[in-house]
């Protein structure tokens, strides 16, 4: 998958910096086994994804489940690699909000370490 990595979410509509990094800083993620999770706000997801071609550029679409805080939710969203080496996507929850982001690719010294 062309956009395979951790990228880092730096802006999402209505949310400002303080409620983007509410739980941790936000995130999303691509892995080439089509799996990948995020991290926005209050919400937390795992992907399943699907490699694609948005507008003629590499481009990813993905449902997701998980919690916003500990209510049980899902959705869907895609992401496109821009000119710039930045992802602009969405993030849908189904029956509820919609919100535009954009990321930046995290270098490997900037993820965290979260095996226990």
């Amino acid at each position: 998958m062309a956009i395979a990595g951790r990228w880092r979410i730096v802006e999402l509509d209505q949310f400002d910096d303080d409620a983007l990094h509410l739980v941790e800083p936000a995130y999303i993620e691509f892995a080439d086994d089509r799996t990948g999770e995020f991290v926005v706000v209050a919400v937390q997801g795992s992907l399943d994804c699907r490699a694609t071609e948005i507008q003629g550029r590499p481009g990813v679409e993905f449902s997701w489940d998980g919690y916003d805080e500990l209510d049980p939710t899902s959705g869907r969203g895609w992401a496109v690699l821009l000119d710039d080496l930045t992802l602009e996507g969405v993030i849908y929850i189904h029956r509820g909000d919609e919100a535009s982001f954009r990321a930046v690719p995290l270098i490997p010294e900037e993820i965290p370490d979260t095996a226990h």
